[in-house]
């Protein structure tokens, strides 16, 4: 059965048995917990926690997902994954044990004539969670299951959660016995290799703290409902149904590995080395290839970071597969055919992923000729000094600077006959982890930090936002929390946060600033200077108490600061247009990452794999947003389905949680995007728009930054003062500036070469003096002295090397030393017969360079270097004197 009627008859089941179906999250959502989706439950995670009422009361939901915590195992073994799907089924407060139970049975041994899977009754097993004993009677009812094949697990193996504070609780799951040829009997408590799990029914019921009760730790409480979360591993069933060994012979990943053995001429199944190289390109070409499609471009970072470690080792596993041409877009081109018909996109977005892919691939292919230099000096350096071990900081050093996954360096190390200090470097990796993890803890908000939040919403229900239509509103405090507690009043003074059940103030997100504005009651004023929405459906209003005493229960003003609300939406409106200018002329790889939304200015970020958008792009896109002003066309919204914008080709944010029902944006037949912000009525609104640059904030990501409207006028009125200014000073009419001040530029750099050649000159004309100061230490001609100010780095080493000539068949040293504030620079030439005596000038460096904080090194005859210590350098040269004596 092929993975995609898996999946069809999944959805089709539950669908059936009333289910509401439901599209696969972005693998990219807005939790700090998280850094990719790596669960079905993810995106209903509010609807367990009782933050928001769920639209239907049982859902289903095939998800894409990707877990990073074990990339280095990928291919070692066929059971990691990075990327796959889980297929679920969930119940918010409906069915809870024995409707999942009875749903999941019909389905995995259901026939295949009527849709379902059509396993062997006689070899499924299940496991429970150690008390529960409700669950052990469920599946002798439902399922006939016998005893003996009902096993208890404790916690590790039979509760759910995260791994994070939210939602959990204990589970039942179902495995498959593939047969004494595969494993030992006893069940899944014996072999879980023969025993293969297939499916994860998760009774949630409890809210688990920072401690999880997998380690057996109490919840901290009860969720509001209890609710059903299942979770089907798609690629175990269809390799079970498929007749095939593990996940990397199914249908949907055996094509990546078949395109890897075309480039190689290798065959998989012949030799464990590279089978596990087979395996690597082909889970991590999914995951890739996912990844960007949710919008992710590769960086140093965060999931940029992952997916950068991702490409880099499957271009590092079809080297060693003896492939060296480029194959990211190839193996990109396999995993779209594969997964288009469960995910079109992938067909229409190829464009962009693709240019992301060959990007980094041109990228790696540089670093690793950059990082190979590294590695070669380091390997010098350590057999210089008689080491046998590279040393772990360089490893260390080549992975985190240059990219260099650990095994190249061992492989490299290997064929330059060294070990590595492995131990050294998974220390400073563990310190680098910990760092990072101690950073994201820092600066998280979890489910712990928002307990208060969570109190006002289900006390008194979300907020209703009005801000689309009004900018100000009577509405009721129903919360107030002053230093992350709830109190029922704060005075005059205070910092405080206030809930509203409606009000017109624009929360921030999707790019866009958040309002400003009042909120008046009976004898009290609060200063609104920032809004935030920190769980789902509740609005929190931050300021300050500047008269009387704010109360909860009051019924109060809530007013919008106009003249901002309306220079932000201006600004979100202009990004809108900028953001189709730039397709229309870049293509739909140029996808928006990233915006700011501010008064009278805008940042759009987005993917641009080409490199830096030409001058006349960024014009043309100027002018044509211009003109969409100056039709003064009118901007629309409104709420439709997800596949009704899709069919109407609206753009949507990567990362972007997208309810049921979304809001569209149009301007004019220019722009159409999905979007929760503000906007303008009519385009002509916006007066002007005037970009002012464009660069690149990391790979394969440009920024471009913009005014808007009297912040753009009060910007050209500046320059066109200047240019006056300017065309006064050269006597000249505006348009002729260029060719006056490019003239004036030329004239200039050429007085700099003739001042260059005259300081040059005067420089050289010294080396006569210091060749005739030369002084004799053991029979050999020393010129070590300080050059005169003002003398660099290319007039220090040409005047050494004049001096060293002047100095004629004697044996010679010249050492010049050159200060610069602090820093010093300074170059070492040794003469022939200097040479002869084992005079070579690197290796002179190290007995002076520690007196002035530096360093250096460089060959026999010229070897220069730099310091921190300019007052270091009369002993320097005592310490060269010192040298030259032994």
């Amino acid at each position: 059965m092929q993975t995609h009627e898996i999946t069809r008859r999944f959805t089709d089941h539950f669908v059936d048995a009333g289910h509401t179906r439901v599209p696969s999250a972005s693998l990219i959502l807005d939790d700090p917990n998280l850094l990719f989706v790596n669960a079905g439950m993810v995106q209903f995670k509010p609807y367990f926690l009782g933050q928001v009422p769920p639209p239907y009361p049982r859902a289903t939901s095939i998800q894409k997902c990707v877990r990073t915590g074990d990339i280095d195992e990928v291919g070692k073994t066929t059971r990691h994954n990075t990327f796959f799907q889980m297929a679920g089924n969930f119940s918010f407060g409906d069915y809870f044990k024995e409707g999942a139970i009875e749903h999941a049975w019909n389905l995995v041994t259901g026939s295949q004539d009527a849709g379902g899977y059509g396993f062997d009754p006689d070899r499924i097993w299940v496991t429970v969670y150690q008390d529960d004993d409700e669950a052990i009677a469920l599946w002798r009812r439902i399922a006939g299951l016998p005893e003996e094949r009902i096993q208890r697990r404790g916690g590790e193996d039979n509760y759910w959660d995260m791994g994070v504070p939210g939602p959990g609780g204990p589970c039942s799951e179902i495995y498959f016995d593939r047969g004494p040829g595969h494993g030992r009997e006893g069940g899944p408590v014996a072999d879980e290799d023969r025993y293969l799990e297939i499916w994860n029914l998760v009774f949630m019921q409890d809210e688990r703290g920072e401690l999880s009760p997998k380690k057996g730790h109490p919840p901290i409480g009860s969720l509001p409902k209890k609710n059903i979360d299942t979770g089907m591993g798609v690629e175990r069933v269809a390799y079970l149904l498929q007749g095939v060994d593990n996940v990397y012979e199914t249908d949907l990943v055996r094509p990546v590995i078949a395109r890897a053995e075309e480039f190689s001429g290798r065959r998989y199944g012949a030799d464990h080395t590279d089978d596990v190289r087979f395996r690597v390109i082909a889970d991590h070409a999914r995951s890739g290839v996912m990844i960007i499609g949710d919008g992710v471009t590769p960086s140093n970072e965060g999931r940029g970071y992952v997916l950068r470690r991702l490409l880099r080792r499957i271009v590092r596993s079809a080297r060693l597969l003896g492939v060296h041409e480029p194959v990211l877009q190839s193996f990109a081109e396999v995993v779209r055919d594969a997964m288009a018909p469960a995910y079109p996109e992938l067909v229409t977005d190829f464009e962009r992923i693709s240019a992301v892919v060959r990007a980094e691939e041109e990228a790696f292919l540089a670093t690793l000729t950059a990082g190979s230099r590294i590695f070669d000096t380091a390997v010098a350096a350590t057999k210089q000094a008689g080491g046998a071990q590279l040393p772990g900081d360089k490893a260390f050093q080549l992975h985190d600077t240059y990219g260099f996954p650990i095994d190249l360096t061992l492989e490299m190390a290997s064929e330059a006959g060294l070990a590595v200090d492995e131990q050294g470097f998974r220390t400073l990796m563990e310190e680098q982890r910990a760092r990072a993890k101690a950073d994201a803890a820092k600066h998280k908000v979890g489910h712990g930090d928002a307990s208060v939040y969570r109190a006002v919403l289900d006390a008194a229900g979300g907020s209703e936002f009005l801000g689309y239509t009004d900018l100000t509103s009577e509405a009721r405090v129903v919360g107030l929390v002053v230093d992350g507690v709830g109190v029922p009043a704060a005075g005059a003074g205070t910092k405080v946060e206030v809930v509203l059940d409606r009000t017109p103030f624009y929360a921030e997100g999707g790019g866009q600033l958040a309002d400003t504005g009042w909120i008046r009651g009976d004898g009290f004023t609060v200063d609104v200077d920032d809004v935030q929405s920190p769980v789902t459906g509740l609005i929190v209003h931050r300021g300050t108490v500047t008269a009387g005493e704010a109360r909860v229960d009051a019924t109060v003003q809530a007013e919008v600061d106009t003249t901002r609300r309306g220079a932000v939406s201006r600004s979100h409106s202009a990004t809108h247009l900028v953001h189709a200018g730039m397709r229309k002329h870049l293509g739909d790889a140029a996808a928006q990452a990233g915006s700011l939304n501010a008064p009278g200015r805008l940042r759009f970020d987005f993917t641009s794999p080409g490199g830096a958008v030409p001058a006349s792009v960024l014009t043309d896109v100027e002018d044509e947003v211009n003109a969409v002003l100056q039709n003064d066309e009118e901007v629309r919204w409104f709420v439709t389905s997800q596949d009704e914008a899709r069919k109407l080709g609206a753009l949507a944010l990567f990362g972007e949680k997208y309810g049921d029902r979304v809001r569209i944006v149009e301007i004019g037949d220019y722009s159409r995007e999905l979007c929760g912000g503000t906007h303008v009525h009519r385009s002509g609104q916006l007066g002007l728009v005037k970009l002012l640059s464009e660069a690149s904030i990391g790979s394969g990501v440009r920024r471009v930054e913009a005014l808007v409207g009297l912040d753009a006028f009060r910007f050209l009125a500046k320059e066109h003062v200047l240019v006056s200014q300017l065309a006064e000073q050269f006597k000249a009419r505006p348009e002729e500036l260029p060719e006056r001040i490019g003239g004036v530029v030329e004239r200039l750099r050429q007085a700099e070469r003739e001042l260059e050649k005259v300081r040059a000159d005067a420089v050289l004309a010294s080396a006569g003096a210091l060749a005739d100061g030369a002084e004799e230490v053991d029979g050999v001609a020393l010129v070590a002295v300080a050059a005169p100010d003002g003398v660099g780095g290319n007039d220090l080493r040409a005047l050494a090397s004049d001096v060293r000539g002047r100095l004629g068949s004697r044996p010679g040293v010249v050492a010049l030393f050159s200060a610069d504030g602090g820093k010093v620079s300074f170059v070492v030439a040794t003469t022939a017969a200097a040479r002869d005596r084992g005079l070579a000038a690197g290796k002179l460096i190290p007995a002076f360079a520690p007196a002035v904080g530096g360093r250096g090194g460089g060959k026999p005859d010229l070897a220069q270097g730099g310091g921190t210590n300019a007052a270091g350098i009369p002993e320097a040269v005592t310490a060269l004197r010192r040298a030259l004596r032994r």
